[in-house]
C-alpha cells in the first residue's frame, strides 16, 4: 500500500540546479519521496543517478504529471508550459524556476485556477520577496530591480544580439539595458528570472522597473531591489556566487530545496 503521508515528486531538467534538488531529494525532505526525472539527454545522467540511495524513475516530460503530486521545473524556458500545463491540469503543484516563460504563457495561472493546481516560483537568487508580498497587500508606488553581472553570465543573451551592444573586453560597468520586467525577461531569459519573479510578487511586470549591467569588475551575479510602498521603503541587495552555469547562482538551487521543505515542514518560517 502506497505512504499516503508522503508526496511524490518528480524533477524536470538534471543541470546544475536540477542535479542538486535530487540529491536533497534522495538525502530526505520531509514528506517528501522522489519518484521520477526527466532530462534531455538521459543516458548522459544514469550513472549518478544509479548511485543515489534511490534511483527514481527516468521519464519522458509528457509522463511527468502522471506519476508525481509535485513536478519541479528546472529546464530551458521553451519546454516550461509542456512540463506544467499538465500538472496544474491534473490538480497538482507545478514549482516553476523558469518563471519568464510565465509571461509569455500566463494563461497557465488560469488553468491551475480552475483545475484546482497550483504554480510555486520559488524565491531563487533574489532576496526580500516576503517583504514585497507583504507590501502588495496594501499600495506599492515603485519597484525597481539593479542586476550586475560578470561578464560571461551575460554572453549570448538576445537583446545583446539582437541590438549588436558588445560586452566582451569591456574594462567598465556598462549599462545594457533599461525598461520593464517584461521587457527584461525577453531580451535575457536565461538571465532575468529574478525580475519577473519581483514583477509578480508586487506590482506585476510592467509597472516593475529594471536595469542590467555588464560588469566587468564583480565576480558575483548582484541584484538590489528598491520598493517604495504606504507600508514601508526598502532596499536590499544580494551578491550570488555563480553555479557551474554562469548565469545561475549557486543560491538559486538551495532556494528551491529550502521551498520544497517547507511543503511539509512541521514548522515554516516566512510568509
Amino acid at each position: 500500500m502506497a505512504d499516503r503521508t508522503r508526496t511524490s515528486v518528480a524533477v524536470a531538467g538534471l543541470g546544475a540546479i536540477g542535479a542538486d534538488v535530487v540529491k536533497a531529494l534522495d538525502q530526505g525532505i520531509e514528506g517528501l519521496t522522489l519518484v521520477a526525472v526527466s532530462a534531455q539527454n538521459p543516458d548522459k545522467h544514469r550513472g549518478w543517478l544509479a548511485g543515489l540511495k534511490t534511483a527514481p524513475k527516468m521519464v519522458a516530460i509528457e509522463e511527468l504529471a502522471d506519476v508525481a503530486d509535485i513536478v519541479v521545473e528546472c529546464a530551458p524556458s521553451k519546454v516550461v508550459r509542456s512540463i506544467v500545463a499538465p500538472v496544474v491540469e491534473r490538480g497538482k503543484t507545478a514549482v516553476v524556476l523558469s518563471v519568464g516563460a510565465l509571461l509569455q504563457n500566463e494563461d497557465l495561472i488560469d488553468i491551475a485556477r480552475r483545475n484546482g493546481g497550483q504554480i510555486i516560483v520559488p524565491t531563487g537568487a533574489l532576496i526580500g520577496l516576503d517583504a514585497v508580498t507583504a507590501a502588495a497587500v496594501g499600495s506599492i508606488h515603485s519597484a525597481k530591480l539593479v542586476t550586475r553581472k560578470p561578464i560571461a553570465g551575460l554572453l549570448g543573451a538576445p537583446h545583446l544580439v539582437e541590438n549588436r551592444i558588445p560586452i566582451e573586453g569591456i574594462t567598465e560597468p556598462l549599462r545594457i539595458f533599461e525598461g520593464t520586467a517584461r521587457d527584461a525577461a525577453e531580451g535575457f531569459p536565461a538571465n532575468l528570472n529574478v525580475a519577473v519573479a519581483l514583477s509578480l510578487a508586487g506590482i506585476g511586470p510592467d509597472r516593475t522597473r529594471v536595469e542590467i549591467w555588464a560588469d566587468p569588475t564583480v565576480t558575483r551575479n548582484t541584484h538590489r531591489i528598491e520598493v517604495d510602498s504606504d507600508s514601508a521603503r526598502f532596499s536590499m541587495t544580494i551578491e550570488n556566487i555563480p553555479s557551474e552555469n554562469p548565469k545561475t547562482g549557486r543560491i538559486t538551487a538551495l532556494s528551491v530545496i529550502a521551498c520544497l521543505r517547507k511543503l511539509r515542514a512541521s514548522l515554516r518560517i516566512g510568509t
